[in-house]
């Protein structure tokens, strides 16, 4: 097999020798100089070199996949057709099979912080590299890579602070928004040339001063200013909309400082401690959004008011690491946390509908989105878990070991929108593909001479049903 290197050598080579065709063919070329100001058009040497790069780099980036495709084929296999027989045998429990680990060289001492798929092309995604050590910061990364590639990235940038969190453009997918460790957020933007961002905030605007734990594109503004939002451990939960290329920032709500108290909903007096860990905005209504809190509290907050909150949780006894809504059922949310379980809530009940404890700290939890009952979650025990409540109410249909080295934690999980795969991050900057066997990804099944009924309205149906059982026989 050919390594990359090689490839770039050979590239190289070429580039020098059209170089050197280039300098004996200097004396046409001012004759043929003379005839391009005749005809008023200008050709920059510089112009027509950064052409034959592309030419070459679009060939070599073909080449290169054409060569991993070739060296990782029994994967390449595996993730588009195998599908694992002996599950039938495994009374109805399923597995992971890992496919690709993506690494690079400049990212081993970083820790997986964030990983996005993108929404335009489904085998590419966006990794954010920093550290969780409070002690142990460095500098950052934020790398894109694509299933088509695993051996290098597609896209490089590297920061001063660490990166904390990512989120893509759903309509824009060259946009990413990212958050650091010092507080500041940015945009880069995938289409531009340069290693740089293209917005940042700065001290002057607004930017927080504790780590920003999670950004969120929001849909644009009245006047189509690309809006999003950010939270940090500083308690605020900022705005930051691009108007005539600057980031402009507003504070939607300020969780206020310890021992002051915020009007609560029905006047109740809360004590806040005020340091947002994550969020989620609701999926249809447009204004509300979920926070989670260091201390594990989950507040129910609405964009239009500034100095209360709507409803208030007492999840977790420890930070919430995330939370977010169903994709499908407009009422249901899931948290995890460190103090070792996953929640899923009714958002309009105080309590929560199903509790697991996983036996260790909860890094990350994410809804599949092929089905309203199946979530997937990560532990710093180096395993994923996955459930399906339709099938098991009460324990996962699959445990396992996915980073062994004792040291390592895993940080992140996310499934991939439409390929049967998960990518999950962890603390030695490896991101691991691995394929939900056929168990995990159970549809309805067929019933002869009867049309399957699939979409939103069976996976709320089915969501519904659990719900009405988990409740009071009083229907509360």
């Amino acid at each position: 097999s050919v390594s990359q290197w090689e490839i770039y050598d050979a590239y190289m080579e070429e580039l020098q020798k059209m170089e050197k065709s280039k300098e004996k063919e200097k004396p046409k070329a001012q004759i043929a100089k003379k005839e391009e100001k005749k005809k008023g058009r200008k050709l920059t040497s510089l112009e027509s070199q950064s052409d034959d790069i592309t030419k070459i780099s679009k060939a070599a980036k073909i080449m290169e996949r054409m060569v991993n495709q070739n060296t990782f084929d029994d994967i390449a296999q595996d993730f588009k057709y195998f599908e694992d027989a002996s599950d039938e045998y495994r009374d109805q429990r399923g597995t992971l099979l890992p496919l690709w680990k993506f690494q690079y060289d400049k990212t081993k001492r970083l820790a997986v912080t964030a990983i996005s798929w993108n929404p335009k092309y489904k085998d590419l995604f966006a990794v954010g590299y920093g550290s969780y050590d409070f002690m142990k910061q460095s500098h950052g990364m934020l790398l894109l890579y694509t299933m088509k590639n695993p051996s290098f990235p597609e896209y490089v940038f590297s920061s001063e602070s660490g990166i904390m969190c990512l989120d893509i453009h759903n309509d824009h997918p060259y946009l990413v928004a990212v958050g650091f460790y010092d507080g500041n957020v940015a945009i880069y933007n995938l289409k531009k040339a340069t290693s740089q961002p293209s917005y940042k905030s700065s001290a002057k605007s607004g930017k927080h001063t504790d780590p920003v734990w999670q950004v969120k594109w929001q849909k644009d503004d009245m006047d189509n200013n690309l809006n999003f939002f950010s939270v940090s451990s500083d308690g605020r939960i900022v705005s930051w909309t691009l108007v005539k290329n600057e980031l402009v920032h507003t504070d939607v709500i300020k969780l206020s400082a310890e021992g002051t108290t915020m009007q609560g909903p029905e006047g109740l007096q809360l004590q806040t401690l005020g340091c947002g860990t994550s969020f989620d905005f609701h999926k249809k209504i447009d204004y509300l959004f979920l926070v989670g809190t260091e201390e594990g509290k989950i507040y129910k907050c609405s964009k239009c008011y500034s100095s209360q909150f709507l409803d208030v949780f007492e999840a977790h006894h420890m930070a919430v690491d995330s939370v977010s809504w169903n994709p499908y059922h407009l009422k249901v949310f899931i948290s995890c946390s460190s103090d070792w379980t996953v929640k899923i809530w009714d958002h309009t009940v105080k309590t929560p509908m199903f509790i697991y404890d996983l036996n260790s700290a909860v890094g990350d939890v994410a809804w599949s989105p092929y089905s309203s009952t199946v979530f997937a979650a990560v532990t710093t025990d180096g395993k994923a878990h996955v459930f399906d409540l339709s099938i098991n109410k009460y324990e996962a249909l699959c445990t396992q070991i996915v980073v062994a080295k004792k040291k390592n934690k895993i940080t992140h999980i996310q499934f991939n929108p439409v390929y049967p795969v998960v990518i999950i991050g962890d603390e030695r900057g490896h991101v691991t593909c691995l394929k939900l066997s056929p168990n995990l990804r159970k549809m309805p099944k067929e019933k002869k001479g009867q049309e399957v009924k699939k979409g939103p309205e069976v996976e709320i149906a089915k969501l519904d049903k659990l719900l009405n059982l988990v409740r009071e026989p009083d229907g509360k």
